[in-house]
């Protein structure tokens, strides 16, 4: 018996890396999975089906259960579009789990709008699509009378969290944004039966091969026998995890790597000053420097 028996769980951007590697655990953990994947390059340009396809060839052929879809999540109705296809293909929707990305890195001073707008599309309003859509279904769950227990799990990074990399306004920003959305989602779908959580994985992906100044560590070659600390299966069980129907948590971001999992928390006091009367320019100088 798997930890996620009966469960029926989306994953975007799972032809490859990280997403690859939760598709196949939840498979093996007793769950249908459709595996969603564009199958673009590195920067999001280009499609192909192939990475999606493997995926679910590999699970099938392990005796799992798993349908390829190659919606862009960037679009409201590529996203529509996914949910419905989980539904009408296993007839339910318990797990939706946030992964597709890309990268567009550069300095802000040279960063291009449209190297802006692609990161923002895929990452955060890929998020907030899939979202949308799942929650809509849920909530009609909900009032048809039926008892939902879900899970959203959602990718954002140590970029946007505790690690803010030069080269990656665009990346970062998205990704703060995905963690300031899984606390407000978690707050409001709640109601419906719903858990939603964050993660920040660090590990080895295409994308991270690619970022300036990190892909020489993540490179490194690993002798065999010993542990992989930033193999992107290290990433997987803890969302597993929060995929589980017997999880409570909700409402949290976590970082993970290799053998470390830790707590997130946000933007938090760390200083306060008060006046008893309105602020002037010059108290301000003396008060805060």
């Amino acid at each position: 018996m798997g930890t996620l028996d009966g469960r029926v769980a989306i994953v975007t951007g799972a032809g490859r890396g990280i997403g690859r590697e939760h598709a196949l655990l939840f498979a093996r953990e007793g769950a249908a999975v459709v595996v969603n994947d564009l199958g673009g390059a590195n920067d999001g340009t280009g499609a192909d089906a192939g990475p999606a396809q493997q995926v679910v060839d590999e699970i099938v052929a392990a005796g799992g259960r798993a349908v390829a879809n190659t919606d862009n999540v960037a679009s409201w109705d590529g996203a529509e579009g996914l949910v419905n296809q989980a539904v009408s293909e296993f007839g339910r929707l318990d797990v939706l789990v946030n992964n597709a990305g890309i990268l567009r890195d550069a300095f802000i001073a040279g960063m291009t709008e449209s190297q802006w707008d692609a990161v923002i599309a895929v990452h955060l309003k890929g998020h907030a699509a899939t979202l949308h859509h799942a929650a809509a279904y849920w909530k009609a769950q909900t009032k048809a009378g039926e008892t939902v227990n879900a899970s959203v799990i959602n990718t954002a990074s140590a970029s946007g969290t505790f690690m803010p990399n030069a080269g990656q306004g665009n990346y970062g920003a998205a990704k703060a944004g995905i963690a300031a959305l899984t606390l407000v989602a978690a707050d409001e779908l709640e109601r419906y039966g719903v858990r939603v959580n964050a993660i920040a994985p660090i590990a080895r992906t295409r994308l991270t091969l690619a970022t300036p100044g990190m892909g020489a560590l993540f490179a490194e070659e690993v002798p065999d026998g010993e542990f992989d600390a930033f193999s992107p299966s290290n990433i997987s069980p803890l969302v597993a995890r929060l995929a589980d129907a017997d999880c409570k948590i909700t409402g949290k971001v976590f970082a993970v790597q290799g053998g470390a999992i830790s707590e997130l928390a946000g933007w938090h006091d760390v200083k306060t000053i008060e006046s008893d009367g309105p602020w002037t320019v010059a108290d301000l100088a003396d008060r805060l420097g």
